[in-house]
């Protein structure tokens, strides 16, 4: 295939607004898949991409379609066969790290809007990334058969959003199929042809923008060729890696993988290389010949977690299952990390950095899916930045959050130390520090105004600060915020879609460190804490997590054989306590009669046993593993 017949694009939209069906129809008007094999969402394979109705992992897919010497003279583009090379993103911006992977490997992006939608604020951030990447841009209603469409009010908005004409906004329909072969042809029509950055080298060169692992062909990478062409068999070399492997086949995406002779210049495809060590294969690596190597390519910043959480093995004896299943999906996710820790309570685990909260929820359900594993996670938090008081409570402060951050504590040239603390756990006691900085996020809310008094009220309630407003002339406002990220994740978006009837769209990013006031709180069980359920909380709200705390302690913890105290401590006091009955033994069941003191000599043998028993088991208390789970995940 000629470059010029080429053409690399992705679509970028939010959640459901028929991405995945548009894409339906593209396959078929271009015979891609036969019809006896077509379904709905057919690019999206996972099990969880079909339960939950959203794409999680980037596809990529080849097409081909002929344009005829009608279209060519009517449309102003050469006839002939176009390969057509379509990477399907996802849409939450939680894999917006997928999202800007896959828009480094093409020259265009479709922009799709739902016509009874309008535009959302999720659509806003990955069409930021879009011109910001240098791509085109081709406007694109979806639904417009929908007897809800708002046509003129929704092409308003993109003509304002995008600064374009009203006859460059194409209308489509996945659902009937209309306007999707006008689409096509504007891609063609739009989309710039690749170009070769070091034509007639003699060499090849590909960019890495995603791979997975196959216990049989092991890493399988995927690429983008920007320069020259390869084959099986060549000797090729990773150049940041610095490993050379032999390509044992290459191919393109039907969307299965279909081997081929070669991959050429502005195509996309796959490298099956054989490696089966993981760390080697890296997203954003250059892979070029070996015995004629080209210089590497920009590559891709490594993500920075936003949400970390603690994941164990239920059964203990699952742990190297579980590093050999984090391992794994960590070839086909780059956007995570995970690192060895230990808990007294727990046993050993990894400690996990996700996205997002949708991140971390999609990649524990892989983990049970996939590998049949049993999971606790802990409560997800977030990573402080601690400044350490100095002399020698300095040296208390790192004996008491443990040894672990001695490498870690870093001394500016005024002589204070900070330290990035990631557990709750190991967050100093009050008093011990003297300031405490967190992250904050920059939020954008698109919501109909009739919702926007409901929504001042939650931001008060979630510590956020209202920066800008923006009206969009149709009823509806996007908001501008700054908040803690603390407060993003506590809840804060289900009671945003609660109080909007689901009208409300969100999209963040990261926006800096600021001084925190926070501190942290531990949960004693018969004096002693547990440090599973240690936190850290805002002040301003401590009394009402200690108390959510211990109530919900009170209901899950079974009774012991004395009285259990249940206790949440901040600022060194006790906020807020809870007991739990003794198991009572019925002591005089046995007696049939006589004298009443010898039911009363019993009893008050059993009392002082009881008291005995309680002096002698103070924080002896055996908490079952699936009080950590119920407390951890807040369900029955």
């Amino acid at each position: 295939m000629e470059l010029k017949n080429i053409r690399n694009f992705s679509i970028i939209a939010h959640i459901d607004h028929g991405k995945s069906t548009l894409a339906d129809r593209m396959l078929e008007l271009t015979n891609t898949i036969e019809k006896r094999k077509m379904m709905n969402q057919v690019l999206d394979d996972m099990e969880l991409e079909r339960e939950k109705g959203i794409t999680i992992k980037m596809r990529p897919v080849q097409m081909h379609y002929t344009v005829n010497d009608a279209v060519s003279k009517e449309k102003g583009i050469d006839a002939g066969l176009y390969q057509l090379n379509l990477i399907d993103t996802p849409g939450h911006i939680d894999f917006s790290y997928e999202v800007s992977r896959a828009l480094k490997a093409v020259e265009g992006c479709i922009l799709l809007v739902d016509a009874t939608q309008g535009v959302q604020a999720q659509t806003l951030t990955t069409l930021r990334m879009a011109q910001e990447t240098g791509l085109t841009i081709i406007p694109v209603l979806s639904k417009v058969d929908s007897p809800l469409a708002r046509l003129d009010d929704i092409k308003e908005e993109m003509i304002s959003l995008l600064k374009c004409d009203l006859d460059d906004i194409i209308e489509t329909s996945g659902k009937t199929g209309q306007g999707v072969e006008t689409l096509l042809q504007e891609i063609i029509k739009k989309v710039p042809v690749p170009v070769e950055e070091i034509p007639a080298s003699g060499s090849f060169r590909g960019l890495v923008f995603d791979f997975q692992y196959s216990n049989h062909k092991g890493v399988i990478v995927y690429v983008r060729v920007m320069d020259g062409s390869v084959k099986k068999g060549d000797e090729l070399l990773f150049r940041i890696a610095g490993e050379k492997f032999y390509a044992l086949e290459v191919g393109i995406f039907t969307p299965a993988e279909m081997a081929t002779q070669s991959l050429g210049s502005g195509q996309i495809g796959y490298i099956v290389t054989g490696i089966k060590q993981p760390g080697i294969a890296s997203v954003g690596d250059t892979i070029t010949l070996h015995k004629k190597p080209l210089p590497e390519l920009a590559g891709y910043m490594n993500p920075s977690p936003v949400v970390w959480a603690s994941v164990y093995p239920e059964d203990a004896d699952d742990f190297e299952l579980l590093k050999q299943a984090l391992g794994k999906l960590r070839l086909s996710d780059s956007a995570f990390s995970h690192e060895e820790e230990s808990s007294g309570s727990l046993g050993r685990g990894f400690r996990c950095g996700f996205l997002g909260l949708l991140h971390l929820e999609i990649i524990t359900e892989r983990l049970k899916r996939e590998f049949g594993l049993d999971l606790v996670i802990a409560t997800p938090s977030i990573t402080y930045e601690v400044t350490l008081k100095g002399g020698s409570s300095g040296n208390a402060v790192q004996n008491s959050i443990g040894n672990i951050y001695s490498s870690q504590i870093k001394t500016d040239e005024n002589g204070k130390r900070t330290v990035m603390v990631y557990s709750p756990a190991l967050f100093p006691d009050h008093g011990q520090y003297e300031s405490v900085r967190e992250p904050w996020v920059k939020l954008s809310i698109i919501t109909p105004l009739d919702y926007t008094g409901s929504i001042y009220q939650l931001l008060y309630d979630h510590e956020a600060e209202l920066k800008d407003t923006v009206s969009f002339g149709d009823g509806r406002a996007q908001l501008i915020i700054d908040m803690p990220l603390r407060e993003l994740m506590r809840n804060f978006f289900d009671e945003l879609k609660s109080i909007s009837s689901g009208y409300a769209s969100l999209s963040y990013e990261f926006n800096g460190m600021r001084d925190a006031d926070v501190t942290r709180m531990d949960i004693l069980v018969a004096e002693e804490p547990v440090e599973a359920f240690t936190r850290v909380v805002s002040s301003r709200r401590v009394e009402e997590e200690g108390k959510k705390a211990v109530e919900r302690l009170k209901e899950v913890l079974p009774r012991q054989l004395f009285v259990t105290k249940m206790q949440a401590k901040a600022y060194g006091r006790i906020i807020a306590s809870e007991s739990l009955s003794a198991m009572r033994k019925d002591v005089t069941g046995y007696l049939y009669g006589g004298d009443v003191s010898r039911k009363k000599k019993l009893l008050e043998k059993q009392k002082k046993g009881k008291k005995k028993m309680q002096e002698r088991s103070k924080g002896a208390v055996n908490i079952p593993h699936e009080v950590f789970l119920k407390m951890m995940r807040n369900s029955d």
